[in-house]
């Protein structure tokens, strides 16, 4: 806290209040306001949160106006360069990028809690088969605590880890699963020579009959999607694990909320909304015809993955992942017709002067729903390979959480229902 302060005068009584200015190592500084209610008899009206800091943290800082993001102080541009995701999550969990003794010790842990109680499978195979993944997904996050309640002590640091290290090993698994029950194919079990990304498409897309080469175009890929998908400061996810956290609650059950509100189509279900879009068009002849719709204020169609709520600018993961998204369909040399139709609408988007005078450049979900689509990852499964990315960065901002110590979440709000009445009985209304 800096010794700046900001001076509120209510001018209906005259009184004034001085407010703490609190700054932070980059960004905006802060008001800070617990004092108003008792001191001049007001709170906040802050609709979304927006405007409001619920937390100070050390793990991710974002600069919307100048398209920065960083982890750990880490540009994320050298991050998706030079790292892999898990020295990545090493860094989010641990705060420093790791020496190669660290790592090793590091990888070796998420190596070997990737496999699932089997007890878990059947669960799997209990929910319908055209359950959405995401519904199984939050599910079975949640039932950990079920298979992991002998070390669940949240006070004693080392089962805080273990626990954040289980959910980063076993949430591949567990999507895999999600998925194989989806197409009814038998359960595929880790394979600890694998890496992470490796490990994943091949519990993924093997099958028993034939054997199943990875594509290291696609590993490569979705590495870098998990790095740019790993943590992205207090989203409506991140905040609803710390606000799930604050009552005391496991880590698993906290992160089986974080999947719940990932799944709203604003949040990460914004690149499936994307595939949704581009088989509404259809066809790359519609494309003008849905371009004009966009700029229509009257046509509620909106393209779907272009801007960003955060970023006004630009956004630095759709840089760094349309180039991955360029490599797949050349290695791949996809010839769906929806992905000629996406690059189409990303070659008029980016040169409509429209777009470039709002700033509707093409988002990482654009180009994310792109990858995922010339992988053969289905539509539903989308917002699940967020999941597995974000798992990272949730039990970062948990563990934070729990070692500074946080009070319990709870939001105000303005009453706009009726004034006190009196009750009338059923008989004389």
């Amino acid at each position: 806290m800096s010794d700046k302060h900001v001076t509120v005068t209510d001018e209906s009584s005259g009184e004034s209040l001085e407010l703490p200015v609190i700054e932070g190592t980059e960004g905006e500084p802060c008001l800070q306001i617990k004092a108003l209610p008792s001191t001049l008899g007001y709170f906040t009206y802050d609709p979304g949160f927006t405007a409001t800091a619920s937390c100070t943290s050390k793990i991710t800082f974002i600069d919307g106006g100048k398209g920065i993001l960083r982890y750990r102080g880490y540009p994320i541009e050298q991050l998706a360069e030079k790292s892999t995701f898990l020295e990545v999550a090493y860094l989010l969990l641990e705060g420093e990028l790791p020496d190669s003794e660290e790592f090793a010790a590091f990888q070796k842990d998420i190596t070997y809690h990737t496999m699932i109680h089997e007890r878990m499978n059947h669960f799997i195979s209990g929910f319908h088969y055209d359950a959405h993944p995401m519904a199984m997904m939050a599910g079975v996050v949640g039932s950990l605590a079920a298979f992991y309640h002998d070390r669940m002590d949240m006070k004693d640091p080392e089962h805080r880890m273990l626990a954040a290290k289980r959910m980063i090993a076993k949430m591949p698994t567990i999507a895999a699963a999600c998925y194989r029950h989806h197409m009814g194919w038998p359960t595929a079990y880790p394979n600890n020579s694998l890496s992470y990304t490796e490990n994943f498409l091949d519990m993924m897309f093997s099958v028993p009959t034939e054997d199943y080469e990875i594509s290291p175009v696609a590993a490569k890929a979705f590495d870098l999607l998990f790095i740019l998908h790993a943590d992205h400061e207090q989203n409506a996810s991140t905040s609803t694990v710390r606000l799930v956290g604050s009552t005391g609650a496991n880590p698993y059950a906290s992160v089986a909320a974080g999947i719940s509100a990932l799944w709203g189509p604003a949040h990460g279900g914004a690149n499936e909304a994307v595939l949704t879009m581009l088989d509404e068009i259809g066809d790359v002849s519609r494309v003008g015809q849905f371009i004009d719709r966009a700029k229509d204020k009257n046509d509620p169609f909106r393209l779907m993955g272009f801007g960003h709520r955060v970023y006004k600018n630009f956004d630095p993961r759709a840089t760094l992942i349309r180039k991955a998204a360029y490599e797949v369909l050349d290695d791949l040399g996809s010839s769906d017709p929806l992905l000629s139709l996406a690059m189409e609408l990303e070659r008029i988007a980016l040169e409509d002067e429209y777009f470039i005078s709002k700033k509707l450049y093409p988002n990482v979900d654009f180009y994310s729903g792109i990858i995922y689509k010339a992988l053969g990852i289905p539509t539903s499964m989308f917002t699940v390979m967020f999941a597995i990315a974000r798992t990272v960065g949730w039990v970062s901002q948990w563990l934070e959480q729990e070692e500074v110590g946080t009070p319990i979440g709870r939001p105000r709000q303005v009453y706009a229902g009726p004034a006190a009445r009196d009750y009338t009985p059923i008989e004389s209304r």
